[in-house]
């Protein structure tokens, strides 16, 4: 939907995904959209470099992030929150918010 703006398609599904799980990590993303992954690292680097995103490292992984700070964060999130409404449903029931843990026993519903 924003490859002419973003350039590649694998640049929206990367900040999709960061919009939908607030964090990744580039094998975990390249996994969920069954993607290459130096694609997927090339883009997080562009990002990275551009100010949109920062990292973490978790252990040996490096955890990537919206930049809180970054001027156009909340007219992006607004761009792609739209660009998702026009998705294939395949692709919308993909990008829905998962859980990564099971819910704990004790927790009400």
């Amino acid at each position: 939907m924003l490859e002419a703006l973003l350039g590649t398609k694998n640049r929206e599904l990367t900040l999709q995904y960061l919009l939908v799980y607030e964090e990744g990590y580039a094998r975990e993303i390249a996994k969920y959209f069954d993607t290459a992954l130096p694609s997927i690292q090339n883009q997080l680097k562009h990002f990275e470099e551009n100010g949109l995103v920062l990292s973490k490292m978790q252990g040996r992984t490096k955890v990537y992030f919206f930049n809180p700070r970054y001027a156009f964060l909340q007219e992006l999130t607004s761009l792609l929150d739209k660009a998702r409404l026009y998705y294939k449903p395949e692709l919308k029931a993909k990008l829905e918010m998962q859980r990564r843990r099971p819910r704990r026993p004790e927790k009400p519903l």
